[in-house]
C-alpha cells in the first residue's frame, strides 16, 4: 500500500487543518474519544491554545462546558460542534469527511450569555455566566417565596413556587420549555421569565421581556424557605438575592452546517409534539 492510498478504514495522507488553525477537543466519553481518534488520524490539527477555531466532540453538556471555559479564560473562538452525546441540540451531525469544507461554509450563530450575581444569606457574592438559563430552585420541601423586580420595580411582590428561571433564546428549548416556558426565536432579542410549578399566583405563566431588562429576585423568608441559584451547571446555595442581566460584551460564536443551523432548529421546535 502506498503512502497516499487510502486503506479500508478510509485513511490516507492526513488533510492539513493547521493553515486554518483549527483545534480539536472532545468529552471524556468513550464514544467521543473514539471519534477524536478517527479525526486525528484523518486530519492534522493545530494546538488548542494556538487555534482560531475549535471543533468540539460530545453532547450539549460538553459544548456548554467548552463555552464556559472560554468565558472564564477571556478568549472567545468560534466552535463547530459534532454530536457524540445524546441530544446534541447545540451540535452538528457527526461526519468524518469534508470537515474543512463544512467549517468554511458554516453559518455563524452568535449567542450572548446571562450574567448572574447571587448574594447569599451570609453576604457572599458569586458571579457566574449562563448560556441557557439562570434558575432559582427551592432547596427543601418548603415552597419558595420570591419577590420579582423588573428594571428596579416590583413586578410581583410574592411568587410562591418551586422556582423561577430566566432563559435566553438559545436556552429557551431546554429547561425553560420543560417548565412550559415559551420558545424564543434566536433573533428575538427577548428573554423568557418562567415560573416553575407556581402555587401563587397559580395561573401566572411567566413573561417575555426585552433582553436589556435587568431582573432581580429577592428570596422571602430565606432561612425558613432556602433557595439555590443555578447558572447553567454552577450552583450557589442559600441565596438572598439574585440579579440577572444579559452580557452582550461576551457573546460567543457557534458554527453550524447551513441546513442544520441553530436558529432554524429552535424555530422548528415550535412544531414538535
Amino acid at each position: 500500500m502506498t503512502a497516499d492510498a487510502p486503506n479500508m478504514a478510509g485513511e490516507g495522507v492526513r488533510q492539513d487543518l493547521t493553515s486554518s488553525r483549527i483545534g480539536l477537543l472532545s468529552s471524556p466519553t468513550p464514544v467521543a474519544k473514539a471519534a477524536e481518534d478517527m479525526l486525528r488520524r484523518r486530519y492534522q490539527w493545530s494546538a488548542v491554545d494556538d487555534a482560531d477555531i475549535l471543533v468540539a466532540l460530545g453532547g450539549d453538556g460538553f459544548m456548554l462546558q467548552t463555552l464556559h471555559q472560554m468565558l472564564e479564560g477571556g478568549r472567545s473562538r468560534p466552535v463547530f460542534g459534532m454530536n457524540r452525546g445524546t441530544v446534541g441540540f447545540l451540535m452538528n451531525e457527526w461526519r468524518l469527511d469534508q470537515l474543512a469544507e463544512r467549517i468554511a461554509t458554516a453559518k455563524a450563530i452568535r449567542v450572548a450569555p446571562l450574567e448572574m450575581v447571587a448574594t447569599t444569606v451570609s453576604g457572599e457574592t458569586f458571579v457566574h455566566a449562563a448560556i441557557n438559563e439562570v434558575s432559582l430552585l427551592r432547596e427543601t420541601r418548603q415552597t419558595a417565596k420570591i419577590e420579582v423586580l423588573v428594571n428596579g420595580r416590583v413586578a410581583m411582590p410574592e411568587l410562591a413556587c418551586d422556582g423561577v428561571l430566566v432563559a435566553t433564546p438559545a436556552g429557551s428549548t431546554a429547561y425553560n420549555l420543560s417548565a412550559r416556558g415559551p420558545i424564543l426565536p434566536l433573533q428575538a432579542k427577548m428573554l423568557a421569565l418562567t415560573p416553575i410549578s407556581p402555587f401563587r399566583p397559580r395561573r401566572w405563566s411567566g413573561a417575555i421581556l426585552p433582553d436589556d431588562t435587568a431582573m432581580c429576585f429577592r428570596v422571602l423568608e430565606p432561612e425558613n424557605r432556602p433557595v439555590s441559584a443555578v447558572a447553567d451547571q454552577f450552583e450557589v446555595r442559600d441565596v438572598a438575592k439574585v440579579d440577572v442581566t444579559l452580557d452582550r460584551e461576551r457573546s460567543l460564536t457557534l458554527l453550524f452546517d447551513p441546513e442544520h443551523a441553530l436558529d432554524d432548529r429552535i424555530a422548528m421546535e415550535q412544531f414538535t409534539t
